[in-house]
């Protein structure tokens, strides 16, 4: 059974950085990419950034790039998301998922985590 779990999540104020770890579990061999979402309240769940587990390679959404860097550790099947020049508008729920594809909807990822919430101050 597939599980992740984000930590790293917290309030900072705009300008600042923040790093979040995604702890996998279970993955198998069908996972071949590991990717970030955020969801704002009232707001639909959005692509942030992703990284195909082989070769590294990265996508990231164009609010965010420049900004956050997302890697990976396969040996301790982590990914992070190092978050610099934090702004108001990246307050969010900040979700890890695994799946088949690198992709900006929803649907490429087959598990998800429960979230971490990020909050940034003006």
């Amino acid at each position: 059974q597939v599980q992740l779990v984000e930590s790293g999540g917290g309030l900072v104020q705009a300008g600042g950085s923040l790093r979040l770890s995604c702890a996998a579990s279970g993955l198998s061999f069908s996972t071949l990419v590991m990717g970030w979402f955020r969801q704002a309240p009232g707001k639909d769940r959005e692509f942030v950034s992703c990284i195909t587990l082989s070769a590294g390679t990265t996508y990231s959404a164009d609010s965010v790039k420049g900004r956050f860097t997302i890697s990976r550790d396969n040996d301790k099947n982590t990914v992070w998301l190092q978050m610099n020049s934090l702004k108001p508008e990246d307050t969010a729920v900040y979700y890890c998922a695994s799946g088949r594809l690198c992709a900006r909807f929803r649907s490429g990822y087959d598990y998800w985590g429960r979230g971490t919430q990020v909050t940034v101050s003006s």
